[in-house]
């Protein structure tokens, strides 16, 4: 079970992963059962938006087409921002997965993310290899 947010003010939908690196939103309501209208069930809906023209690398804008998507629960539920947490009047800093050090695939770029890679640039006759960056807007705060 996961903890989640209110989805929206009319609805008691709760949003358990909204993961825009890989772009899915898991959400759960109770509904009535449809055996037994006294009872509430939880439901759960998966929503996935495949991107169009995702590269195998998301910083070669070079690559190959992505073809294949994978979607694992426990990916995407994994929280590795440390948050902090008292003990026994003490503050401790606690990351909530325990598979935070292998990197994340993306299928498109997070807004806050930086991306860049690199580029041959011709000067005067010589090719050199200079940093290009592929969102600007998240890599300059100006």
């Amino acid at each position: 079970v996961l903890p989640g947010y209110p989805y929206s003010s009319d609805d008691d939908e709760r949003v358990l992963v909204n993961n825009k690196c890989q772009c899915v939103t898991v959400t759960s309501r109770f509904v009535p059962s449809k055996d037994n209208p006294d009872e509430e069930i939880l439901e759960r809906n998966i929503r996935i938006i495949v991107p169009l023209k995702a590269r195998e690398n998301i910083s070669d804008p070079l690559s190959p087409l992505r073809t294949n998507f994978v979607y694992r629960m426990t990916d995407l539920c994994r929280k590795c921002d440390p948050v902090e947490v008292e003990l026994g009047g003490e503050i401790y800093q606690a990351q909530q997965s325990n598979f935070c050090s292998g990197p994340e695939t993306c299928y498109t770029y997070e807004r806050d993310k930086c991306y860049t890679t690199t580029s041959s640039l011709l000067y005067h006759g010589e090719i050199r290899k200079v940093p290009a960056v592929l969102t600007p807007a998240s890599c300059y705060a100006d």
